[in-house]
C-alpha cells in the first residue's frame, strides 16, 4: 500500500545547496567591534572630563601579533615614585576590542617602578592606548600600533 501526502519536500539538491550554503556562512567569524564611543565612554567614566596629555607613557606592543589571543603589552611612566609625585594608576584602551577598557592597574609610591606589563586579547589590527593618572591629578598618554594576523574578540 502506498501513502501519498500533500506535504511537499524540497529536492536533494535543494537540500545540499542549502546545507552547503548554511555552512560556509557559519565558517565566517564576525568580528566584534567597540565603537570610537566606546572609547571615549570608557575614558570619560574613569578620568571625567579632564585633558589627556601625550607623552610620559611608553607603550610597547610587537609590530607584528600573530595571534590576537595572547599579545605581549608593557608600560613605562616617567615617574620617581615618591610619596609626593607617583603614578595611582594605569589604563589600557582598545578602540577594536568589544569592551573598551582592557584592563587598569593601581599603582603606589611603594612600586617602586611605573612600570606594568601582562597579555592582552587585540580584535584586530589597531592602536592601544595607555593612560596614567599621575598623583597630582594630570593624565598622561602613550600609544603603540599593531597589526594583528589572528584576531581574537570574534563572535562565531
Amino acid at each position: 500500500m502506498r501513502m501519498t501526502s500533500d506535504l511537499s519536500f524540497p529536492e536533494r539538491r535543494t537540500l545540499i545547496r542549502l546545507g552547503a550554503a548554511s555552512m560556509i556562512v557559519s565558517a565566517i567569524p564576525l568580528t566584534a567591534l567597540a565603537d570610537p564611543a566606546d572609547l571615549t565612554s570608557a575614558q570619560r567614566r574613569l578620568f571625567g572630563d579632564r585633558e589627556i596629555k601625550q607623552g610620559r607613557v611608553t607603550l610597547k606592543l610587537p609590530a607584528i601579533a600573530e595571534n590576537g589571543y595572547s599579545v605581549p603589552l608593557s608600560v613605562d611612566v616617567d615617574s620617581p615614585m615618591t610619596e609626593s609625585d607617583h603614578v595611582r594608576q594605569i589604563a589600557i584602551f582598545s578602540p577594536r576590542n568589544p569592551i573598551a577598557e582592557i584592563v587598569r592597574f593601581e599603582l603606589g609610591p611603594r612600586a617602586g617602578r611605573a612600570s606594568v606589563s601582562t597579555r592582552i586579547r587585540l580584535g584586530g589590527t589597531q592602536t592601544v592606548q595607555a593612560v596614567a593618572e599621575l598623583s597630582d591629578g594630570s593624565l598622561w598618554s602613550g600609544a603603540a600600533k599593531t597589526v594583528v594576523t589572528l584576531a581574537a574578540c570574534v563572535v562565531l
